[in-house]
């Protein structure tokens, strides 16, 4: 169910988590602990994984949000947590209200796990031990670029987040994400440090260095957990498996109190 799991009592009080393709319900093509794809599995076995993955990491709820590959960051507060039912990850039937939209999210709430899912863009949990504040945050290709670590990074120190610190998840690798050679031009002119080459000599983005020299630059300590998802067969990712993918999850929580 998990590659990596951080447990709060072995963290300064945060969890921590990344998933991968195993322990769900979901047909095994997409990998059965599929978070995400609702399309191509039964709705009612997404919701039986998001269970399961609640009751591993022990928390009330799991909030997700609708990903858009943007810089917007959710305050997952009181009144947020009041709405949201046991069935809310999954979207809402028409004419209900649909999850929020955003790429990133960040809480002082205990007992709530943040969930960002991916399958090969990069997934940012972010932790202020002492003050409490937790972030997690989609940082695709767009959202890197649109500014997505700098926004969530800022709104934790809104929060009182001072001494940060992040692990950045599972993602496609340098070596692996094959790009068009316009868009590395397009990306190398923001962002030189980015480029890259492929394993097999052609243009690349490393999004991963892009992550942590972008957090060092905001004062926040990076952490990597970060195996490739293309080369991983254990981990969901959408370039290797196409339309077959599901959707892993990071994770991350302040624990209810004792």
């Amino acid at each position: 169910m998990f590659r990596f799991l951080l447990e709060p009592s072995a963290n300064q009080g945060v969890g921590v988590a990344f998933t991968d393709r195993h322990g769900g319900v979901s047909p095994a093509d997409v990998g059965t602990l599929n978070l995400g794809r609702t399309d191509a599995t039964d709705v009612s076995d997404v919701e039986t994984n998001f269970e399961r993955v609640r009751r591993a990491v022990g928390v009330r709820s799991v909030v997700a949000t609708s990903q858009v590959h943007g810089p917007d960051v959710l305050h997952v507060d009181a009144d947020l947590m009041e709405g949201w039912g046991p069935r809310s990850h999954l979207g809402a039937p028409a004419g209900e209200a649909s999850l929020p939209v955003a790429d990133a999210m960040v809480t002082t709430l205990p007992d709530v796990a943040l969930c960002i899912r991916v399958a090969d863009c990069v997934p940012v949990m972010l932790a202020d031990f002492t003050a409490g504040v937790v972030g997690a945050a989609h940082a695709g290709r767009v959202g890197f670029l649109q500014g997505v670590l700098v926004n969530t990074v800022e709104a934790m120190r809104g929060l009182g987040a001072r001494e940060i610190v992040a692990w950045i998840g599972p993602h496609v690798c340098g070596d692996c994400y094959e790009v068009p050679q316009q868009m590395a031009d397009d990306v190398a002119a923001q962002h030189p440090e980015i480029l890259s080459t492929t394993s097999w000599g052609t243009p690349s983005l490393d999004l991963g260095i892009g992550a942590e020299l972008q957090l060092v630059e905001l004062g926040v300590e990076p952490l990597r957990l970060d195996p490739c998802t293309i080369t991983s067969p254990d981990l969901h990712s959408h370039r290797r498996d196409g339309g077959a993918a599901g959707r892993m999850a990071g994770l991350v929580w302040l624990p209810r109190p004792a």
